[in-house]
């Protein structure tokens, strides 16, 4: 009788289990199908204001309703729109940019800082307001009329800088041994595992690319400000700014003051009493879908199909946060063999990835191009594997502050024996029917011969890599390979050694592709690729009804690690690089 009861009793609570987490799931679905179509009504004589307080990314994610944490993002896509649309709308007067500290790469605040530069064209105003501005939220903002810093704020503009951990000593004493393969001396992604520091060749070529782009954002920032660019080169190196008075001092920003005199100065531009308080749009509530097509052409039956590339690039259909090889390959396929698509921008923002991925990739581009225009449109970062899925397409359209190049490959093949001996106590034998079955192994110590071989394969991939990017570069490729070495070039570089064609963004690329296919402006809708995932489909992906992944995993540890992850996330990275990898040298973090 009483494991009757146990059992009725385990029954009853697996029900009221079940029924909550249904009134959970049936909740957060009614939540997400009522905030879809929740549009705020912009009122007459609006503001539209700008916090950009999420990381940038290319097309955006909204996890709202993920239960998993806030793993948010705002689309370059839909911010750039936005301000596009505002642009001609009669109910929006102004932009507000109230900006902190913003989570981008150079490359996409270019192209935010062009489309607010084209609104101003318009005679409305753009303000920003600033307690804290970091240097790249004080670069955007520098286009502003009028920019505010609180008298007690702090704003940063001494330059950039990029930071970068060395795991050597952490692998000393964990008891792994990297095997390192690679070619190239610029090839550097690989020295975390076995330097303490920057190689030579390494703090070169990041010395180079980095100046070239913060000489470019000084010219910019010289140029929108109205200060000598040597002035103002002279403010960032010798770091002037230390406080809110040396800002305005140094003309900088325009006014000290609080909020609620931003508050004002937008009262006198819009006209408005003393007593009534600015109405103001967030980029949320003004914002369209990215499923939505750009307004062009609407009636047309062409398209241009434009696949986001963004992440590392991994073998199989990958995730939302990395390019699958699988899922890629069948997203340009898609577009290739579609009549109504007329052309292809394949837009990349990654630091590259497999190999073997990225050759994948390669491929369908080269195909396509047989067919129909295919236009690079290089963001952020498009390097090593992300330059790879680019060097085939007919024209390559890069920022000057685009990091890119990194042509070169290399493996790490991690040697665990002493970890497990001596720090876990555990030995590992083996039967084999050959010398060499257990090749790859990180059980064991390479052998002479076995070393030899993996770097043969390396070289190998390296020279049809730099062969296909000289046949795609239209150049000699002894030529190219002396650009080639893993050398990282800054888009301007790379225009000027002939690795891109054209300078300049996403537009620019789109306009290229219309003009390659003879469309006019007016005659194609734009068609994005691969279809992202609903929020209902993320929903469900939170409770296991969905595709597997590993986002829960990952914000559980994030959350659990805090500031330990990136190391924890390095040492993960080396232990799944299998198989030659072209990838970017380092986690490049531009501050």
């Amino acid at each position: 009788m009483r494991q009757f009861f146990k059992f009725v009793l385990a029954t009853i609570v697996g029900l009221v289990a079940f029924s909550f987490l249904g009134f959970v799931v049936f909740a957060a679905i009614i939540g997400a199908a009522a905030s879809a179509g929740d549009k705020k009504e912009v009122a007459a004589n609006s503001v539209l204001e700008l916090k950009l307080n999420e990381p940038l990314s290319e097309r955006g994610r909204d996890s709202r309703f993920s239960l998993g944490g806030n793993n948010s993002s705002t689309g370059l896509v839909n911010l750039k729109e936005a301000i596009r649309r505002a642009k001609t709308d009669g109910d929006i007067k102004g932009i507000l940019l109230n900006l902190g500290i913003i989570q981008g790469g150079m490359a996409s605040l270019e192209e935010v800082r062009d489309a607010l530069i084209d609104f101003k064209k318009s005679g409305k105003f753009v303000v920003a307001y600033h307690e804290i501005a970091s240097e790249k939220s004080f670069y955007l903002s520098s286009v502003a009329n009028e920019i505010y810093l609180n008298p007690q704020g702090t704003l940063e503009f001494n330059g950039l800088s990029s930071e970068v951990m060395f795991y050597k000593r952490l692998f000393d004493k964990a008891g792994i041994q990297p095997y390192i393969f690679r070619v190239g001396s610029f090839k550097s992604a690989v020295e975390p595992f076995f330097r303490e520091n920057f190689s030579d060749s390494a703090r070169y070529q990041t010395v180079s690319f980095l100046n070239s782009i913060n000489g470019y954002m000084v010219g910019q920032v010289a140029k929108a400000r109205g200060i000598d660019p040597a002035r103002l080169k002279v403010i960032s190196d010798s770091m002037l700014v230390h406080n809110a008075p040396d800002a305005l001092r140094l003309k900088l920003v325009t006014k000290l003051g609080y909020f609620d005199e931003v508050q004002d100065y937008m009262r006198g531009k819009l006209d408005l009493a003393k007593d009534k308080k600015p109405s103001l749009v967030s980029l949320s509530e003004y914002t369209d879908s990215d499923d939505a097509d750009e307004k062009e052409g609407k009636t047309s039956g062409n398209r241009i199909a434009v696949i986001y590339a963004e992440g590392d690039i991994v073998t199989g259909k990958g995730s939302d946060d990395n390019i699958g090889s699988t899922k890629f390959a069948e997203a340009i396929r898609k577009a290739r063999l579609d009549d109504k698509v007329k052309a292809v921008v394949l837009r990349i923002n990654s630091p590259g990835g497999s190999s073997l991925a990225s050759d994948i990739i390669y491929r369908e581009v080269v195909l396509t191009k047989k067919v129909k225009p295919i236009i690079a449109s290089m963001s952020d970062v498009a390097a090593s594997g992300g330059y790879y899925i680019a060097m085939a397409c007919d024209t390559i359209v890069a920022h000057p502050n685009t990091i890119t190049g990194s042509i070169g490959v290399f493996m790490v093949l991690p040697n665990i024996q002493p970890l497990l001996a001596d720090k876990l106590g555990i030995t590992v034998d083996r039967v084999t029917t050959g010398k060499f079955s257990d090749l790859p192994t990180i059980t064991r110590p390479l052998s002479e011969f076995e070393r030899k071989a993996l770097q043969h394969e390396v070289d190998r991939t390296y020279a049809d890599f730099t062969s296909k990017a000289a046949q795609g570069r239209h150049m000699p490729v002894e030529r190219l390979r002396r650009l080639a070495s893993g050398r990282v070039w800054s888009g301007l570089e790379a225009k000027e050694n002939g690795l891109v064609d054209v300078l300049g963004d996403y537009q620019d690329a789109l306009q290229l592709a219309a003009q390659r296919a003879h469309l006019k402006a007016d005659d194609y809708r734009v068609q994005r690729l691969p279809r992202q995932r609903s929020e209902l489909e993320g929903l469900l992906r939170t409770f296991g009804l969905g595709d597997d992944d590993d986002e829960a995993k990952t914000k559980a540890l994030k959350t659990e690690l805090g500031p330990l992850y990136p190391a924890y996330a390095q040492y993960q990275q080396l232990m799944q690089m299998r198989g030659v990898q072209a990838r970017l040298p380092y986690t490049l973090d531009i501050q």
